[in-house]
């Protein structure tokens, strides 16, 4: 039974917050409960860039009657003006008597200072109910505003012998429904999808989210060295999303004029014949891409984890052995010398995913 306690309301805010990811961009998703003698006064979740933040809403929905109150909020309040005004200086126009923060946040410029501000006012403020779990929630922002790079979650489905097709490339299905469904769910919940020129060429796909209610496409990316990616790909030819090619200083110029002029952004990284993958990334950091979901073949899955480039690993196995020599594995790279060499993942969950296993973990560079 669920005890009443700042643990009680900041769960709401968080379990709030948690149905906005995917949707706040390369911003953190926050949620706010305001209480006061025992009833909630107002609710709020920061649901879209630009647009208010939790705090706002909620103290809308409280109106005068939050004087007094007691404001739960996941993540520090914002004490800057960036596209919206400063969230402290909102609750402290509203007379709240305590703020209770789940997490400080990481940005630079607010740090620690919203807090300090609402001090500064006579604001009882505590911190860190929940604060693991907060910052878990905001993985993805945490990374992207304290380094300017993507956070990257590589997906794969493989089978329990570590084959993502059969020897003939035959692929459909390697894993069940419920997985699948997940998949939908982690494209939405990133600002892009990210493949290799490989999957193009053999699958053709949109690379977009097909779950059952409708959802955010992610950007699309692809890893293009040569530039192969042709004209009537259907990641070229449908514009309902931004389709970005990371590709080297070594392909056709007129190759990329032809894509440009279908507006595909084809972006440079290294004057080598490959992709510079850690360049890639600098690049997508600037162009505002805060996270990706890598669903790359063997090669660029192995490359991005040599790099060290992934930060978070989420793999589906099927209860199946296909076997084969030649079948495409997880991750094609050159592998070490020792065991005591291998990448190993820490904070590892494992969990069902209808007929399938579903492992997640953090791997250690």
């Amino acid at each position: 039974m669920d005890i009443l306690n700042d643990e009680y309301y900041m769960s709401l805010a968080l379990d709030m917050a948690a149905k906005a990811t995917g949707q706040t961009g390369i911003n953190p998703v926050v949620g706010c409960v305001v209480v006061k003698d025992g009833r909630i006064l107002g609710i709020g979740t920061h649901l879209k860039r630009g647009t208010g933040h939790a705090e706002v809403h909620a103290l809308q929905m409280a109106g005068e009657e939050a004087e007094g109150s007691t404001v739960y909020v996941t993540l520090e309040p914002c004490s800057h003006f960036g596209k919206t005004p400063p969230c402290c200086e909102r609750i402290i126009a509203a007379k709240a008597a305590r703020v209770v923060v789940a997490s400080g946040d990481p940005n630079p410029e607010v740090s620690g200072r919203g807090i300090a501000r609402l001090r500064e006012e006579g604001i009882e403020v505590t911190v860190g109910v929940f604060e693991q779990r907060s910052e878990q929630m905001n993985e993805k922002f945490n990374k992207y505003i304290t380094t300017k790079l993507p956070f990257v979650t590589l997906k794969t489905a493989s089978t329990l012998d570590g084959k993502i097709a059969s020897r003939t490339g035959d692929s459909r299905w390697v894993t069940g429904t419920a997985a699948r469904e997940q998949v939908h769910t982690l494209r939405h919940q990133h600002e892009a999808i990210m493949v290799g020129i490989g999957t193009v060429l053999a699958d053709d796909p949109l690379l977009n989210t097909r779950a059952s209610v409708p959802a955010i496409d992610p950007v699309r990316i692809i890893v293009d060295s040569q530039l192969r990616l042709p004209l009537d790909a259907r990641v070229v030819t449908d514009r309902t999303v931004r389709t970005i090619v990371l590709t080297s200083g070594q392909a056709s110029e007129e190759h990329k004029q032809a894509l440009e002029a279908k507006g595909i952004e084809v972006v440079t990284c290294g004057s080598g014949e490959k992709v510079d993958l850690s360049i890639g990334m600098i690049k997508l950091g600037e162009l505002e891409i805060g996270s990706i979901l890598l669903e790359g073949g063997g090669k660029l899955n192995g490359a991005m984890l040599e790099a060290g480039l992934i930060d978070k690993i989420v793999l589906y196995y099927a209860a199946k052995i296909i076997g084969g020599a030649n079948a495409p594995g997880t991750f094609t790279f050159s592998g070490f010398e020792k065991m005591a060499d291998a990448i190993q993942l820490e904070r590892v969950s494992v969990e069902m995913a209808g007929e399938d296993i579903r492992v997640a973990g953090y791997p250690l560079y």
